[in-house]
Formats: structure tokens, sequence, C-alpha cells
């Protein structure tokens, strides 16, 4: 159960709304995280600013991966919450079933390339506590990609960072779309909607 509701769609500032849309495309919906955000309109709407200027891809980055990236980095963060958030989003992107299955053990995985494995890899230190981001972790990463794409990829870590401690910490209720796809696609690997559950 939630610190506190979600505010409902019907009474959503107007701005924070029009904004909001942006999730429909990734997600399908306003997501119940960005709701609560909302009981501060200013917070809501500069959240939603970060989030379209991180997901906006201008290197190899694509979106997909991006989502990717942002469920190994809850998966060292243990949000449950942003784990069916990033799978989701990561379908309705092009990823297939089998892809993400892998990621939870991408490193002996054939479905990732070399530069995504050094992505996953820096997302799983840079989300730690503490941090492990190793020399050898960052030397990798520089391998396969530009310094504008690293950029890229440490703004989805840590914007996952900001989630993962908004919605742990709240509680947030996750929406059914989120838990049917947690109880289908990730329950077998151990995914549990724990203190995401509705009332």
């Amino acid at each position: 159960m939630p610190i506190i509701e979600p505010i409902s769609i019907e009474e959503l500032d107007h701005g924070v709304l029009d904004s909001a849309q942006f999730f429909k495309g990734p997600l399908g919906m306003v997501p119940n995280s960005l709701r609560t955000m909302a009981h501060r309109p200013a917070i809501a709407q500069a959240f939603t600013a970060l989030n379209r200027a991180v997901m906006t891809c201008e290197g190899r980055v694509t979106p997909q991966q991006k989502r990717l990236i942002g469920f190994v980095a809850s998966l060292a963060q243990g949000c449950r919450y942003c784990q069916a958030h990033t799978a989701l989003g990561a379908l309705r992107l092009g990823a297939s079933e089998e892809r993400l299955k892998a990621l939870w053990s991408y490193q002996d995985s054939d479905l990732f390339s070399p530069a995504e494995k050094a992505a996953f890899n820096f997302a799983m230190a840079a989300a730690s506590v503490p941090n492990a981001v190793s020399v050898d972790i960052a030397d990798d990463l520089r391998r396969h990609w530009a310094d504008g794409e690293i950029v890229e990829i440490l703004a989805v870590i840590s914007l996952f960072g900001f989630l993962n401690r908004w919605n742990d910490s709240m509680g947030t209720t996750l929406e059914s779309s989120g838990v049917h796809l947690g109880e289908t696609l990730l329950a077998s690997f151990g995914w549990q909607v724990d203190k995401h559950g509705g009332p």
C-alpha cells in the first residue's frame, strides 16, 4: 500500500496531464509514480522533462536499449515497480520476450552484443550501493560507446536511481499491465509485486 495515493487522471493539473502524454508511448498509460509526484505539479513536470531528455536518442543507444539498461539498473536496486515498467517499455519498443528473459544472465547470452553487455555491466555497477564502477568496467564501456552515448547511458541509470528510490520508498502501486507482465514474464526469475500491490 502506498504512503500516499496517486492523484486521479481527472484531477491532474492540466500542465502535468499535457506533459504526461509522453509516457503513453512507452508505457501505454500515465504511471502512478508520476501521478504521485503530481501532488506537487512542478516536480511532476520537471521529472517528465528530464525523462523526455534522458530517453531522447542522439547516438547509437536505442530506445529499447535504454529500457533494458533501466531494467538492469532496477535489478541492482531491487525495485519491482521499475523492473516491470522497464520490461513493459522494452517490449512495447520491440524487445522480444526471449531477450527480456535473458537479461537475468545477460553475460552468458548470445542475444546481446558486446556493447550492450558493457552497458549492462556499467548499469549494474553504477546502480549498486556502494558504487561498483571499476577501471575495467569503465574501460570496457569506452571501448564500445562514444562520450555522448556514455552520457546517455549514465543518464538512464541515474534516472532510474531516482525512480527506484521514489517507487520503493513510496510503495507505489503497480498498474495492472505491469502486474500482469511481472507475473507472466518475470515471476519465474523471482519477481514478485511485493510492496507495489494494491490495497
